[in-house]
C-alpha cells in the first residue's frame, strides 16, 4: 500500500519549522547508524589507504542502492524485507561474500602482495553497491526505523521527502569520505608496515561481519 500524504492545511512558517526539526532528527540518527563499524567501514578503510576519495565514490555506490530503495519502500517494498526467508538468504549471501573478501585480503598478505591494492583496482563504486546491497542489516533498518523516517518525510511533502534522502546519503558521504581520507594520510605518513595492518585489521572485519552473518542467517533458518 503506497503511503499518503495527509491533505490537512498547515501555515507556510510552521511546515518549514517542522520540516528543520524532521531533517535534525533525520541527521543525529542516520549519524547513529553511519558511523558504527561494519563492512562498508572496513572496505572504506582498506581501499582509502590506497585511493584518497575512495570513500566519496563507494558512498556513491551506497546511494545507487539506497535511493532506489528508498522509492521502494515508500510503494510497500518493506513488507518483502520482512519477510524472514528474504532475510536469511540475503544474509546467507552476504556472509559468504565478506568471508571471500576477508579471504583474499589474508591470501594476498600470505603472498607479501599489498593486500590493499585490490580495493584501490577495483571500483569503489562497486564495492559500495555489492557491500550495501548483501547486508541484511542495512536493508532491516530501512524495512523497520528508516522507514518511519520516510513515512514522515513523505506527510511533510515532496520537498522534505527529497531534502530527507540526501540529508542521510550526505552523512554516508561525509563519514565515508573522513575515513578514507584519514585511512590515506596515515598510511603515507607511516608507510608500509601500518599499510599491512590496515590489510590486516580489515580482512578480520570482513570474515568476522562475515561470520557474524552466517551464524545470525544460519540460527534463524533453524528456527523459521
Amino acid at each position: 500500500m503506497r503511503i499518503r500524504r495527509p491533505s490537512r492545511p498547515r501555515l507556510e512558517g510552521d511546515l518549514v519549522l517542522e520540516i528543520a526539526a524532521f531533517l535534525l532528527s533525520t541527521l543525529l540518527i542516520s549519524l547513529s547508524g553511519v558511523m558504527a563499524p561494519g563492512p562498508v567501514t572496513a572496505a572504506t578503510l582498506a581501499a582509502g589507504s590506497r585511493t584518497r576519495h575512495a570513500g566519496a565514490r563507494i558512498a556513491l555506490g551506497h546511494g545507487v542502492v539506497e535511493f532506489p530503495l528508498m522509492l521502494l519502500i515508500m510503494a510497500g517494498m518493506n513488507r518483502v524485507f520482512e519477510i524472514k526467508g528474504v532475510q536469511i538468504g540475503i544474509g546467507l549471501m552476504g556472509g559468504i561474500m565478506l568471508i571471500l573478501m576477508g579471504g583474499q585480503v589474508f591470501k594476498d598478505l600470505a603472498r607479501k602482495n599489498d593486500s590493499t591494492a585490490r580495493y584501490a583496482d577495483r571500483s569503489p563504486v562497486w564495492i559500495g553497491i555489492l557491500l550495501t546491497g548483501g547486508n541484511p542489516y542495512f536493508l532491516l533498518w530501512w524495512a523497520t526505523v528508516g522507514m518511519a523516517l520516510a513515512v514522515r518525510a513523505w506527510q511533510l511533502g515532496a520537498v522534505a521527502f527529497a531534502m530527507f534522502a540526501m540529508v542521510h546519503w550526505l552523512c554516508d558521504l561525509i563519514w565515508l569520505e573522513s575515513l578514507s581520507q584519514a585511512s590515506y594520510r596515515g598510511t603515507r605518513w607511516m608507510g608500509e608496515r601500518t599499510q599491512k595492518m590496515i590489510g590486516l585489521i580489515c580482512g578480520s572485519a570482513l570474515v568476522v561481519f562475515g561470520l557474524s552473518f552466517l551464524w545470525d542467517s544460519g540460527r534463524a533458518l533453524l528456527t523459521h
